[in-house]
This record gives C-alpha cells, sequence and structure tokens, in this order.
C-alpha cells in the first residue's frame, strides 16, 4: 500500500471529461488539441500517458473513473452512482435503502411509440427552478417508501426503502436523441418506468415550466431515475495512502466520493458545473486546503457537459477556461510550497459525436516541483501525445501510487 511523503502536497486537478476523438470540423484534431493549454502542456512536458479508468466489466460513468483517480478499484468498491450522491447531500443510507440518481430532463412524445429524450439536464435549468420542481413532485408522491431530496439544477436523489436495486435504470446522458417508448411502455414489472410516467402529470403544467416555455427553455417535463445502489463501504484516504485533504467540485457526485473517503468537501459559492463556474472560488479553496492538510482534488465538470450537449466549441473554451483559470493558478499557487506533486487529468472521454461518456484509457499528466522547475521539454496534454509516450496504466486505480510514490 502507497504511502505519500508527509513533508509533500498533492493536487490533482480533474478536466471532466476532457478526452475525445478527431473531428472533421476540426480538421482531424481534437478539442484538446486544438485548445490553447500551456499550463498543462507544462505538466505533460515532464510526463504524460493513459489510465484505463473504467474496467472492462463496468459502465463508462464519471463515478467509477473519478473512484479509479481516487486509487480506489471500482470492482472492488463500487455499489452504484447515487449512494454517492447521497452522501454528498448529507443523506444516510439505512439497512435496505436504495439511492437513485433523479434527473430533471425534457421528453418530447411525438407518439405512444416515439418518446425523444432531448435534454437530459432539462435544458441546464437552474437549481431555484428545479428546488420549485422537487417540492411539487415531494407533494405528489404517495408511495410512503421513498423520499426525495433536493440537490442542484438537474441533479437530484431519490431514495427507496427495500427499493428495486437490480431493476433496469438508464443514464440519460446515454440516450440523448434516442427513441425511449420501448424502455417506457414495456410491461416487464420493472417499477422504474412506471415511476417516470407518474411524474409526467405533475410537471406537465407545473408553474416553472409554464414560465421556461414562454421563454423559449426546454421544460423539465419528466423524472429519470438512475444509477441506483446501496450506501458503499470504503477505506479511509488517510488508511490507504497516509494522507488527509479535500474535494472542491460543483457535483454532488464528486463531492459525494470525497466523503466516503474522508476527504471534507469544501463548498464554494458559485460552483455550477458549466462554464460560468467559480474558478477563483475553487482555486482560492485549493491553495488554502494545502496550507493546512497534504492533498486536494479539484474537479472542474464544464467540459463533460460541453460533450454532452454536442458543442466542440464550447468544449474548447472549456478546455481553456481549465487551464487558464484553473491549472495555471493552481501551479502557480503550489510555488512556495517546499515540494509539491501536480497532476492534471481527463477521468474520461466525452465525445462530441457520442454526447456520451466512453470507455477509452483517458490521458493525465503530473509533475514534481522539481521537474516543473527544469522546465521539461516532451510532449503536449492530448490524447495522441498521450498514447505515443507508451505510458499506461491498465488499472487505473493503479496511477495514483505511481503519482504518490516517492521513487
Amino acid at each position: 500500500m502507497t504511502k505519500a511523503s508527509q513533508s509533500t502536497k498533492y493536487a490533482i486537478l480533474v478536466g471532466d471529461g476532457m478526452g475525445d476523438y478527431p473531428l472533421k470540423e476540426l480538421e482531424g484534431k481534437t478539442p484538446l488539441e486544438v485548445a490553447n493549454t500551456p499550463h498543462m502542456d507544462q505538466v505533460a512536458a515532464c510526463r504524460v500517458g493513459l489510465a484505463k479508468t473504467i474496467p472492462d466489466t463496468m459502465e463508462p460513468g464519471s463515478d467509477i473513473a473519478n473512484l479509479s483517480l481516487l486509487g480506489y478499484d471500482p470492482t472492488q468498491y463500487h455499489t452504484g452512482r447515487a449512494p454517492l450522491e447521497a452522501a454528498s447531500m448529507n443523506v444516510k443510507l439505512g439497512p435496505g435503502q436504495v439511492a437513485f440518481r433523479m434527473n430533471l430532463v425534457s421528453l418530447d412524445w411525438r407518439s405512444n411509440e416515439e418518446i425523444i429524450m432531448v435534454s437530459n439536464t432539462s435544458g441546464d435549468i437552474s437549481t431555484l427552478e428545479g428546488a420549485e420542481i422537487i417540492k411539487s413532485l415531494k407533494d405528489g408522491i404517495q408511495n410512503p417508501d421513498i423520499d426525495i431530496y433536493s440537490g442542484v439544477a438537474y441533479r437530484h436523489l431519490l431514495v427507496w426503502a427495500n427499493g428495486p436495486e437490480d431493476a433496469v435504470s438508464i443514464p440519460p446522458h446515454d440516450v440523448l436523441e434516442q427513441n425511449l417508448a420501448s424502455y417506457l411502455n414495456h410491461d416487464s414489472g420493472n417499477p422504474i418506468p412506471d415511476l417516470i410516467t407518474w411524474s409526467w402529470q405533475i410537471l406537465k403544467e407545473h408553474p416553472v415550466n409554464r414560465e421556461r416555455k414562454k421563454r423559449g427553455l426546454k421544460a423539465a417535463n419528466s423524472i429519470w431515475p438512475w444509477g441506483q445502489g446501496k450506501a458503499p463501504k470504503l477505506p479511509s484516504f488517510q488508511e490507504k495512502y497516509g494522507l488527509h485533504g479535500s474535494v472542491i467540485s460543483a457535483v454532488d457526485l464528486l463531492k459525494g466520493i470525497g466523503i466516503c473517503v474522508g476527504l471534507i468537501p469544501i463548498y464554494v459559492e458559485g460552483a455550477t458545473g458549466y462554464l460560468d463556474t467559480n474558478y477563483r472560488g475553487k482555486v482560492e479553496a485549493a491553495i488554502a486546503c494545502l496550507e493546512d492538510s497534504d492533498f486536494v482534488f479539484v474537479h472542474v465538470e464544464a467540459p463533460d457537459e460541453a460533450g454532452h450537449h454536442g458543442d466542440f466549441m464550447e468544449k474548447i473554451q472549456a478546455i481553456e477556461n481549465f487551464d487558464q483559470k484553473v491549472v495555471g493558478p493552481v501551479l502557480e499557487g503550489l510555488k512556495k510550497h517546499r515540494d509539491y506533486r501536480v497532476m492534471v487529468a481527463s477521468d474520461h472521454f466525452t465525445p462530441i459525436v457520442e454526447r456520451t461518456h466512453t470507455r477509452e484509457p483517458t490521458p493525465f499528466a503530473w509533475a514534481s516541483k522539481r521537474e516543473i522547475e527544469a522546465e521539461c521539454h516532451g510532449f503536449f496534454f492530448s490524447e495522441a501525445d498521450a498514447k505515443r509516450s507508451g505510458l499506461l496504466f491498465e488499472r487505473g486505480h493503479d496511477l495514483l501510487g505511481s503519482f504518490l510514490s516517492e521513487d
């Protein structure tokens, strides 16, 4: 078991979903290759490679990928995405309780045989609007075994006592622009579609949706439960690696992973998960964290959202923001420490052409203070250079040990 140096500061900076495929619109380059990323390139010049953060037997989700980046084998510790989000929301799951991530989504009913998922985020609904809708859903639910909790924007939580842990559920970002009528209409005994269709009457003429329609915005006209599971049991990060620290993210999932492994979640005002997130606040929190602790994990969601939107220009902007507003300032803030190591990584691919997560090994780069000061000259931070380097972690959760090792 790797134990890190107590005199070194460690920072991991994750641009969610930065990995992508070459695009004809970008003359055969990826958004990472086109984006101006001098700070990530500075780290990659010292060491860059690929990590297989998604095991072959598992779905390519951010929960699995970020468990890997934090050094936890998902095949051993993952019980579902929603229990991690429950931890972030201070919802303690009791024996037999099953947590579901519950998106507010936008569906288009073209006919009984054609129901299209047009947005897994209800057109990027705000947290305030989402909270109003969740209140109506809580008031309307008739099942005493189900509790609903308000989260951030479109991301919410449903907890079901003795719920259907093994029921078929579908991540909504995996089925954008797809016809879901067969899933919703099929009489298979699966209670999840029944729960989804129950929400339609409550949401159809909801005041929030009426107002959104007036403004030309998508309506949050359906709930979408998925990612279910029971509470996980994970060894603490300090027990496993000898470090204590924090996780900084706008996303409940990442904060929940941190809580489950004993890292302190830092809540930054104005952190949204989109292009308009509070980058400065995240950086200031990260630098302050390292004054009193050894380790910080900073997560920025915006590149992933752009991938789900299928917008390559938005993704380039999100990557450049991450580099200029997070990676660069963190590198500057680390200079005052006697020793440090910094990693930049994409947790997984979210290709523009797919609009969902895929399972390719994903690029990472890391360097020590000595290497940064020596101004290495080598590779750039891109999918192609990461592959060309020949450095590959077949088990993504082994990457952290290499990063922390003093060898």
